[in-house]
């Protein structure tokens, strides 16, 4: 699977994925289930980079001090705020992403899913990161809210 990143603005985000053929209803739904689940996982913060306690403690996790944020103003909020549904036309699919302040770990943690997806689940020859299709204009998509424009 290559990856491809375009222009990138993290409120108005276009993700862009190409199937080796054009997908079942069956191989939708599972596109459309990591998406929503990276979505869920971004909307509760889980994409924050500077809450990621246990990747900087290293190998040594026995008896981790765990402190859990409390929301004081060390804190810092990084949520994402809205996804759009997911489009398709023939081999590609797309979908918008108001990323909000979500850290770029977000990206990282997609792609690696993605990856792994494509060689377990459904053969997928590229996605795209950000950008727009010449082919496939986005500027009268339904699946983007009218404020966002």
């Amino acid at each position: 699977m290559k990856v491809q990143f375009r222009e990138i603005n993290p409120f108005d985000l276009w993700l862009w994925v190409e199937f080796e053929f054009v997908p079942s209803e069956q191989e939708k739904q599972y596109l459309e289930e990591v998406l929503d689940s990276w979505f869920f996982l971004g909307k509760l913060g889980g994409f924050n980079a500077e809450r990621l306690l246990v990747q900087e403690a290293g190998y040594e996790l026995s008896y981790l001090d765990y402190e859990v944020a409390d929301g004081g103003p060390s804190a810092m909020m990084a949520l994402m705020h809205n996804m759009g549904t997911v489009e398709y036309e023939g081999t590609w699919a797309r979908c918008w992403f108001d990323l909000g302040t979500s850290d770029a770990i977000a990206l990282d943690i997609l792609l690696n899913a993605l990856t792994q997806f494509s060689q377990d689940y459904v053969k997928l020859i590229q996605v795209c990161v950000g950008g727009e299709n010449e082919d496939w204009p986005v500027a009268h998509s339904e699946s983007r809210p009218p404020s966002s424009l």
